[in-house]
């Protein structure tokens, strides 16, 4: 029976009706929280590359490269960041664990007086490494352009073990690119960065990470090689 006249119907107490949330804003909400989990998955990544057995002590063996991933050169000389890389570099070559040095990495602007790997070949040379032993990479500009380009001249070369030298935030990454190019069972040299900001650090590296698991579906599916 309706009580209250013709088109208003009665509802009993304790039921209710609740109130939806808008379709766009439950969206949203699935949106940001896909992403608050990936980042947390990304942050597990990059904290987790004292597990990788690949960065475990290798000073019983000598490897025929070292590749030295670039980073940014500041008025023509390596910038603090890319120092640490390089004194880890040298802190190697000196230990005796590879014969060659690989330097990768392209122009930081088009104004730039030298590439990353010049430069990086320059303090080297100011550090007593002989320019003979350096294979210059000068093209690269990105992660996974520097181990591409890299691979490509240790097979012009045939040069086969490559112990890759980087920053500990970058080892698992850089690791998983040389093992999707197929590397040949590569290791880590890293260093831990006393000059790089960390939260912008870290920011940056969750986005690069992302991006190159985008690249690595692009690859699965046969759209980049």
């Amino acid at each position: 029976m309706n009580y209250y006249g013709k088109g208003v119907s009665f509802q009993p107490k304790g039921q209710n009706r609740r109130r939806k949330l808008p379709r766009w804003l439950r969206w949203f909400l699935l949106v940001v929280l896909a992403g608050i989990l990936w980042t947390l998955y990304v942050l597990a990544q990059i904290g987790s590359v004292e597990r990788n057995t690949a960065g475990w002590s290798t000073n019983s063996i000598s490897y025929d490269v070292g590749i030295v991933l670039g980073a940014a050169l500041w008025s023509d000389v390596p910038s603090p960041g890319l120092e640490e890389r390089l004194q880890q570099a040298l802190k190697d070559y000196r230990e005796g664990k590879f014969r060659y040095f690989i330097l990768t990495g392209g122009l930081d602007t088009a104004e730039s007086k030298y590439t990353e790997a010049e430069g990086m070949a320059n303090y080297l040379e100011e550090h007593g490494v002989p320019r003979e032993i350096m294979l210059l990479e000068n093209k690269a500009t990105s992660t996974y352009e520097n181990l591409k380009f890299s691979q490509q001249i240790m097979e012009e070369r045939q040069l086969k073990s490559a112990l890759i030298i980087t920053h500990t935030f970058h080892g698992n990454r850089a690791f998983e690119i040389a093992k999707s190019l197929h590397y040949d069972n590569p290791k880590l040299s890293l260093t831990e960065t006393k000059v790089l900001k960390p939260i912008f650090n870290t920011t940056r590296e969750v986005l690069a990470y992302t991006k190159w698991k985008m690249e690595q579906l692009g690859m699965a599916i046969g759209l980049k090689s």
